[in-house]
Formats: structure tokens, C-alpha cells, sequence
């Protein structure tokens, strides 16, 4: 899946509205794996901070499929007017990728339709550091 085709799929999966006073499925996010399956999730707001970004959607959806490692993740949310925009991944949701498998550090994170960068670019600062003894 090309990064148009990556926007396109995630785009699809964008479904806004109110629970009360909170607002679910106005960001989606669109991963791609290892093996070339494609996982999709929604962002949900809830008033006690429990909620979680569409990025961890995905990713929980993959997990239950069986897979952890991410070779594309691309989120979007639409403005009032209709307008597409392409969201990079909050840092919570950087270090939930690295975390979920080395290799992820090599995830194509799309931030737009003519860039990408590899995680490790967005978390330059990811290895353990070392002891001070």
C-alpha cells in the first residue's frame, strides 16, 4: 500500500461524533505490517483521560491478529470544512510502537502525501541509556 492508498484507507475509516460531551472517530489511523496486512482504529475521548489515540487502535487491533511489527502507521483527522490533514503521532503513541517490537524503530511514519520518516527519526533519544558506574 502506497502513502496515498495508506491516507485513502484511513480517511475511510473517519466517523465523528458526540457521546455527551465527548467526540469518538474524528481521528483514524491506518497501519500496514510486516506480513502486508492492513489494521484500522479510531480515536475515542472520554472524560476521565481513559481514552486512547486512533494510533492505539490500530495497533490493538493488530495485536489481536496475531502481529506486532508495524511497517506503516499514518493517522488523519477532517477539519469542519472537509479538509483532510495528515496528524503526526503524539509522543505516547511513538513510544507505544517502539515499545511493542525492536524493529519498529524502522516503522514508515506518513506525516503527509510526499513525507515519511522512520520512528527512530520522531524518538532520537530511544536507546537506554547507559550506566553512569
Amino acid at each position: 500500500m502506497n502513502d496515498d492508498e495508506l491516507i485513502a484507507s484511513a480517511a475511510a475509516y473517519l466517523n465523528p461524533r458526540r457521546l455527551d460531551d465527548r467526540l469518538i472517530g474524528d481521528v483514524a489511523s491506518t497501519l500496514v505490517t510486516d506480513r502486508g496486512n492492513a489494521y484500522h482504529g479510531v480515536c475515542i475521548d472520554t472524560a476521565s483521560g481513559t481514552g486512547f489515540c486512533a494510533e492505539h487502535s490500530a495497533i490493538a487491533a493488530m495485536v489481536t491478529g496475531g502481529e506486532e511489527r508495524i511497517e506503516a502507521i499514518v493517522a488523519v483527522w477532517r477539519d469542519e470544512n472537509g479538509a483532510l490533514y495528515v496528524l503526526p503521532p503524539c509522543g505516547r503513541c511513538r513510544e507505544f510502537i517502539r515499545q511493542l517490537h525492536p524493529d519498529n524503530l524502522g516503522t514508515r511514519v506518513v506525516l503527509g502525501r510526499d513525507r515519511a520518516v522512520p520512528l527512530r527519526e520522531l524518538l532520537p533519544e530511544h536507546e537506554w541509556p547507559a550506566s553512569l558506574d
